[in-house]
């Protein structure tokens, strides 16, 4: 007999939902500036496409985990792709999301230079050894943990945007013309693919932890509407804060933290509160995908396990001294084209089963 839906399990698999997505690309608004925002009004059509993508691809992702809890033998992958494809992408997952975790750290040293002025290989010290750490509290700690960051990234940076847009909406006409410092941001010529990249490296990359966040809804339905409501939220903080930047794209088009430079406008000490905050969605994600990379090759809660998050964190922080923009544009276009058809997979079986 399937159990009562509870409404605060959905917001808990909401807010942990989002969190994996609001990492230092995010949250510093250097993904949001070169997937969106640096295509100018057409930013605006990305978000719909990528609200589409996500509703079909999140969902299906969340609710197949919580239907296969009980099998221990079920591989998302192989599920969705077949035994073949499934095999490639239970491989490629974790060299992929430890890409991710080097760029997650290069972010943490960038988002503490650029305000509280500290050297960049002691914010990536710090971020690496945090996500050792989570690692070692063990799964459904630290899904109570980011399940409380998410909401309160998506609140703050709603809070950033809509004061930007509502105090400088005048300086959205700047975004009629794109200018070469927006064209260099761009990782792909289209902006169409700019947006089709977007949600295969983000749901791909993350599918081996939303495949086990399902599992922990007790019912299908809370699964999925989890995954639903965190989408909506999580688009409708990408529109203000794609709009907040567009109004002084001169500025944002040249910085690493965009989302900090604007929250600084509206106050200073703002600032060093977001600062923080920034460091906690960096945190979130960076956890999580030290988890998908372990979780591959050793068992949680072991002392072998313990050792390969050790060294695996080590080798992360030393590639994430290299420059924070160049590797969000480098490492997720790739991973994004990879994951492409993953993405297909799961469209297609989600339309099949309601066909």
């Amino acid at each position: 007999m399937e159990q009562e839906t509870k409404f605060g399990n959905i917001l808990k698999i909401m807010g942990a939902y989002v969190a994996w997505i609001m990492g230092s690309g995010f949250a510093t608004g250097q993904e949001i500036m070169q997937f969106y925002t640096c295509y100018g009004y057409k930013s605006f059509i990305l978000l719909l496409i990528n609200l589409a993508g996500f509703l079909i691809i999140g969902p299906g992702i969340l609710g197949a985990g919580q239907k296969h809890r009980e099998d221990p033998e079920y591989n998302h992958f192989g599920f969705f792709c077949g035994k073949k494809l499934g095999v490639f992408y239970s491989w490629y997952l974790p060299i992929s999301l430890f890409a991710g975790m080097v760029i997650l750290i290069s972010g943490s040293g960038a988002t503490l230079k650029e305000y509280f002025g500290i050297n960049h290989y002691v914010g990536a010290l710090i971020m690496a050894a945090l996500a050792f750490l989570s690692y070692v509290i063990g799964f459904q700690r630290f899904v109570k943990i980011v399940s409380f960051i998410g909401p309160v990234i998506i609140a703050f940076t709603v809070f950033v945007g809509a004061v930007t847009v509502i105090r400088d909406f005048d300086g959205i006409s700047e975004a009629a013309v794109i200018s070469d410092a927006m064209e260099a941001k761009q990782p792909v010529g289209q902006w169409w693919l700019a947006g089709l990249l977007y949600i295969s490296y983000n749901l791909t990359g993350g599918s081996a932890y939303y495949s086990a966040l399902g599992a922990t809804g007790a019912t299908r339905r809370e699964a999925v509407a989890g995954a639903t409501i965190g989408t909506v939220v999580l688009m409708a903080a990408v529109l203000l804060m794609n709009s907040a930047m567009l109004t002084d794209i001169g500025s944002t088009a040249v910085l690493d933290v965009p989302t900090l430079y604007l929250t600084k406008k509206i106050s200073v000490a703002l600032g060093a509160v977001f600062s923080i905050i920034l460091i906690m969605g960096i945190f979130s994600s960076c956890s999580a995908m030290m988890w998908t990379v372990c979780d591959k090759f050793v068992t949680q809660g072991t002392r072998k396990g313990i050792i390969f998050a050790a060294c695996a964190g080590g080798a992360a922080f030393l590639l994430g001294l290299l420059p924070f923009a160049d590797l969000i544009g480098i490492v997720y276009t790739l991973s994004g084209y990879i994951g492409f058809i993953f993405v297909g997979c799961v469209a297609w079986k989600r339309i099949r089963r309601r066909i």
